[in-house]
């Protein structure tokens, strides 16, 4: 059974990458978001609203060829591309239990793709194309330590 569960609804970048900036000025050190979706379903754009509300400047970009990159803003954010990972094993033998169990946040594109890893507290974000800039964030916590990041995103103010 999940503590919680919400559905949002963007219509724009924008509105994605402020549920995601709500959700950076919310996070704490050791803490996972897992984000999950089809190419262009806006994880990326979403990434870079966290990093913003973590206070960085940076644009966010999707680490597809490097599998981690890092950014320091209140803490550092390690910003993580599953995608061209072969299972659960491989993610472990590139050592990605540090990022998850480190003093940052790791935001995991893909993690569907290592079915199994992630075990501990997290926060999951499903994002489904709903039609040309519409998505549907289905955001999930793993226990209750996720609830006041729910609240919050749930609360987001539109962008403007």
């Amino acid at each position: 059974m999940q503590p919680g569960r919400i559905e949002l609804t963007t219509h724009s970048p924008e509105e994605t990458q402020n549920i995601g900036r709500t959700l950076g000025a919310q996070a704490r050190p050791g803490h996972v978001f897992l984000l999950i979706g089809e190419l262009g379903a806006g994880k990326t754009c979403l990434t870079q609203g966290v990093l913003w509300g973590l206070g960085g400047n940076e644009y966010a970009r999707s680490p597809s060829f490097v599998l981690v990159s890092q950014y320091q803003a209140r803490f550092t954010m390690y910003h993580i591309d599953l995608y061209r990972l072969g299972g659960p094993d491989e993610a472990l033998e590139v050592g990605l239990e540090e990022y998850l169990d480190g003093d940052g946040l790791a935001v995991v594109e893909w993690a569907d793709r290592v079915p199994g890893l992630f075990q501990g507290d997290y926060l999951s974000i499903r994002f489904e194309h709903l039609g040309e800039s519409d998505r549907r964030l289905t955001l999930s916590a793993s226990t209750l330590g996720y609830a006041d990041l729910l609240d919050a995103a749930r609360a987001a103010p539109a962008p403007g």
